[in-house]
């Protein structure tokens, strides 16, 4: 198939989305499709057979397009359809892939051309949305939800992140929905230790290391995680909080309240997803502290794959992949995350246990050939499913 993908994100960075879809880009090449991308100007580019990247709005300059909504995405976005027009004039293609917000003028495009369209569907727009004081104002996060109903109901498909697809069919009950279950980098770890060249975090050897790895932003429920060092540390001495995904010089969120606690925290900037399985194999327990919000972070499919034991906060999202025989599952609050990381230092063998269990079910669902058959079979349903009007 030649399929036409519009990514409003800066790609490639390593960071959320764009990890996602370079890893769906990849499977999409290793399925014999090609792809031509409209994206956003900044990011590096990556070389993958069958795709061709387009860039809107360069002329503009605009770099480091932070997480979330801004200004400068909202100007971006407003390339986007006649990009896709444009685009669409020139060459011939078998469907449309849009990716969050992208969906809304894919739409129009996608009528105009009569063309299937998959709504690649990463979050809740209005959920994520309302982190902001304007959008959670009653009467503009109701109309944010219409309009994400809107489009779920006449998009010919919606390829959704794993803890959406109760909210997919709940608001469009008649549209096709699968859930991605993205690939774990190497499950293999090398080995490695604190004194990897290049790192220099000083972690005294025997300590306990408490990974959290992503960004600072407040859904991630990072805050949480920071409160609970002094009650960790109270239990363990020596315990090391490890945060991976600081960008530009950025706090830890909470910090401030827990001076003491500094000695045994490490922040550290974002890094290459290639280099993140050293990382991991430094943690002795790795944590996702994120707030109920709708979709699963993509770390818990490495901190899967990884075959450490995971503290997690009890969530849909978190339990439409974990359960508690493969996490510690707590509630959203500092002690109880506290509470969770303490047992599993005190029983190794439950620790074990559960992560064996999680790695099992990485190693069996979360490969890249199964990734490979399961975008194998998106597009051949959008195929059969498509009734574009």
């Amino acid at each position: 198939m030649r399929i036409l993908m519009i990514a409003p994100q800066p790609f490639y960075e390593d960071r959320g989305t764009p990890i996602v879809v370079r890893r769906v880009l990849q499977a999409i090449s290793k399925c014999g499709h090609q792809v031509d991308l409209i994206t956003f100007p900044p990011g590096i580019t990556v070389s993958i057979d069958g795709l061709r990247i387009y860039r809107v709005g360069a002329f503009l300059g605009i770099r480091n397009i932070p997480i979330g909504f801004s200004i400068k995405k909202l100007i971006l976005d407003t390339f986007l359809l006649p990009a896709m027009i444009r685009q669409l004039r020139r060459e011939h293609y078998d469907c449309i892939h849009a990716v969050e917000e992208a969906a809304f003028p894919a739409l129009l495009a996608a009528r105009l051309h009569k063309l299937p369209l998959l709504y690649d569907m990463q979050s809740s727009l209005p959920e994520q949305l309302k982190a902001h004081r304007f959008f959670s104002l009653a009467p503009v996060y109701s109309n944010l939800r219409r309009l994400e109903k809107f489009l779920l109901r006449r998009v010919d498909f919606v390829a959704c992140s794993v803890g959406l697809k109760e909210h997919v069919q709940q608001n469009a009950p008649g549209t096709p929905v699968r859930e991605w279950h993205y690939p774990t980098m190497d499950a293999a770890l090398p080995v490695t230790t604190s004194e990897q060249p290049g790192l220099n975090l000083n972690i005294p050897w025997g300590s306990y290391v408490i990974l959290y790895t992503g960004n600072f932003e407040a859904y991630q429920g990072v805050d949480l995680l920071v409160k609970a060092i002094p009650l960790v540390l109270a239990e363990i001495p020596t315990a090391v909080f490890l945060f991976v995904g600081s960008k530009d010089g950025e706090s830890l969120p909470g910090l401030d309240g827990s001076r003491s606690s500094e000695p045994a925290v490490r922040v550290v900037p974002r890094q290459p997803q290639e280099q993140m399985a050293s990382f991991l194999s430094m943690a002795s327990v790795v944590v996702s502290p994120r707030l109920p919000i709708g979709n699963l972070p993509l770390k818990v499919f490495d901190y899967m794959a990884s075959g450490k034991p995971i503290v997690a906060t009890d969530s849909k999202a978190h339990r439409s992949i974990l359960n508690d025989d493969s996490a510690v599952l707590v509630e959203h609050n500092p002690a109880a995350i506290a509470a969770g990381i303490v047992m599993l230092y005190k029983n190794p063998a439950l620790a074990e246990r559960l992560a064996e269990t999680a790695h099992r079910f990485a190693l069996k669902n979360l490969g890249w050939d199964a990734f490979i058959s399961e975008i194998d079979k998106i597009y051949t349903e959008l195929r059969q499913t498509a009734s574009p009007a």
